[in-house]
């Protein structure tokens, strides 16, 4: 898989760089030192026709401070939150994260199948592998990230 780095040195810059892909960096600097959020190996499940949702998956990591995301939006669906899973009573649930993802700065958070991951809600259309899902990523610290994400068959991608 191909991939390319964005560098943005304004969230407000985002529409004018062209391309999006499916790893992206958004990046400033702060007295000589880099701060932002890393966005790699994004991919969204394939979905049968009728699915209403769909889940994608992704690795963050925080550059130079903490940081947090804080919504997602896709024209691929109605709707996109972050979900965290669980097992409680031997039973798999899933809940919305309505204060975002949190971000350490240089710990890496990996979005997984059966996992935390971005649920999207009310799908325009399937998604089918080969294609790709449009996401606008927000993180707290006002910076955005768009990336078009791959759609894969396959818990692994």
């Amino acid at each position: 898989m191909r991939k390319i780095t964005l560098m943005l040195a304004l969230p407000l810059l985002l529409g004018g760089c062209g391309d999006p892909s499916s790893s992206a960096r958004s990046a400033q600097s702060r007295d000589g030192n880099t701060v932002g959020v890393e966005v790699t190996d994004a991919w969204c499940r394939a979905t049968p026709n009728g699915a209403r949702t769909g889940a994608c998956y992704a690795s963050f990591r925080a550059v130079g401070a903490n940081d947090r995301l804080v919504s997602v939006n896709s024209s691929a669906a109605t709707a996109a939150e972050v979900h965290d899973m669980e097992e409680r009573d031997g039973m798999m649930r899933m809940t919305p994260l309505p204060q975002g993802l949190p971000l350490a700065e240089g710990r890496t958070v990996e979005l997984k199948p059966g996992a935390t991951h971005i649920m999207l809600t009310g799908l325009t259309s399937p998604l089918q592998t080969g294609e790709q899902a449009p996401m606008i990523l927000t993180f707290e610290s006002g910076r955005t990230l768009e990336l078009l994400v791959p759609v894969r068959a396959g818990a692994d991608g």
